[in-house]
């Protein structure tokens, strides 16, 4: 299934529970979208323009009742699923560029801003509960612990940051990697922590000791500026040569392609997972046939 959209993405995400995936552009504008499966056409819902600036991020909250998007004119807007209205807006957010939002809680979010704040932020308040100065350059991406209330960060100054969010305090850094780290995700059971890099070398940390990589993946020609986990052992890569590669986490080894956007870069990979598996299909085979189709 392919979507046709009227400028550049930035960012998707989709609804937890119905058919719909959103799209921030970078014309600022944000874009909902209705699908059935690979081989229809997909229902072009609303498109509103959210942002004076680049719509740069865009995550579905409060059950998808809402999506906000985040700009690098430093607002961050909930807007209304159903109608497509705004529903809040906080301006001036963070004092520079938002890049990246992502869910926490059921009723918290996270935003990174081109200086290397992170903040946490109650949905139901519209209002900051944590606010943590991880970084010395852009954030790149974050992952979200919820067995140990962590958040995962990783930056332009070529580091990977944890936050305890119950002590509100940033909990490690690793050593300067000599590269931007650009993507990031948890794996083997939270074992390891995956990050991708501007070089196109895979750094894997070991939980607990962030100082240094436990291991290095050389493999991708170009920067893997995305990471979606599959599942333990499996990781999608979104590469800046335009291609989707599935690959092993220890042992560590390209499984194959598959997908591409031609020359384009793959700036962020998303995905929709159904709760529950078909007769005769393990979990894992199931959750793999899921994003394949949603892909």
């Amino acid at each position: 299934m392919d979507i046709e959209l009227e400028d550049q993405p930035f960012d998707l995400d989709f609804h937890p529970a119905a058919p719909i995936v959103a799209v921030a552009l970078i014309t600022g504008r944000l874009q909902l979208f209705r699908y059935v499966d690979i081989s229809s056409e997909p229902e072009r819902l609303w498109t509103v323009t959210a942002h004076t600036e680049s719509c740069r991020a865009a995550r579905f909250i409060n059950a998808g009742s809402s999506v906000l998007t985040a700009s690098p004119d430093c607002s961050i807007l909930a807007t209304n699923v159903e109608t497509g209205q705004p529903v809040a807006r906080l301006d001036n957010a963070h004092g520079s560029a938002i890049n990246r939002l992502i869910n926490l809680t059921e009723t918290t979010i996270a935003s990174g801003d081109e200086d290397g704040t992170i903040k946490v932020w109650d949905t139901r308040q519209n209002s900051c509960c944590n606010k943590f100065k991880a970084h010395e350059d852009y954030i790149s991406d974050m992952e979200f612990v919820p067995d140990t209330m962590q958040l995962l960060g990783t930056s332009g100054d070529g580091t990977l940051s944890v936050c305890n969010l119950r002590k509100s305090k940033v909990h490690a850094r690793s050593e300067f990697s000599e590269d931007e780290l650009l993507s990031v995700a948890l794996m083997k059971n939270g074992k390891k922590v995956v990050c991708g890099s501007q070089e196109g070398v895979l750094l894997l940390y070991s939980w607990g000791y962030f100082k240094d990589c436990s291991d290095r993946f050389v493999g991708h020609p170009h920067s893997v500026d995305a990471l979606l986990k599959l599942d333990e052992d499996t990781v999608l890569t979104g590469s800046s040569d335009g291609i989707i590669r599935v690959v092993s986490i220890l042992p560590n080894k390209m499984i194959g392609v598959i997908g591409e956007h031609s020359s384009y870069p793959i700036e962020r990979l998303g995905s929709k997972r159904k709760k529950r598996a078909e007769k005769g299909q393990t979990s894992s085979q199931k959750q793999a046939s899921d994003f394949f189709a949603d892909i």
